[in-house]
């Protein structure tokens, strides 16, 4: 029971983080259309921004909607159990 209520506990911490990163993103590329606008109409230039932070937005929302994280929770459970038993073999 433990176990799957941290797993639930770090799944709903994954979402808040996720939401958080997605609000950020969402705010600055605003603002920064807005500045792109007033301060030079005619060179747009706040797009790479969004483009980029979009990509790596895009990464964080495969990496939280993956069950099966590559080196997620799952493996890092077996590094640990492994190590254990080697602690002990020695």
């Amino acid at each position: 029971m433990e176990k799957e209520y941290e797993q639930a506990r770090r799944k709903v911490k994954d979402l808040k983080d996720f939401y958080n990163h997605l609000f950020a993103y969402i705010l600055v590329n605003v603002t920064l259309f807005i500045i792109n606008l007033i301060s030079t109409p005619g060179i747009w230039w706040f797009y790479w921004v969004t483009i980029f932070w979009g990509i790596g937005l895009l990464w964080h929302a495969f990496g939280f909607l993956n069950e099966n994280k590559f080196l997620g929770k799952e493996w890092e459970d077996k590094k640990i159990e492994e190590y254990m038993k080697k602690g002990k073999n020695n």
